[in-house]
């Protein structure tokens, strides 16, 4: 399970990078409503990242604590 998460988590960090990127790009052509579409979606995938992530944690000391 954790190593799973950690996976999906890396996964949104890369699209939430890309899609920050792209926001970028559009923004310094004055595509401001690109570049927030592009913006709004990075932070959909921050959040979907830090929510893996945060499972991740919490199986990696369940399963820390099942072994001890």
């Amino acid at each position: 399970m954790a190593h799973e998460a950690h996976h999906k988590s890396a996964e949104h960090h890369e699209e939430a990078a890309k899609h920050h990127h792209l926001a970028a790009e559009h923004h310094s052509k004055g595509d401001h409503k690109k570049a927030h579409e592009h913006a709004t979606k990075a932070h959909e995938h921050s959040v979907k990242a830090h929510e893996h992530s945060a499972a991740a944690h919490k199986a990696s000391g369940e399963a820390l604590h099942a072994h001890n």
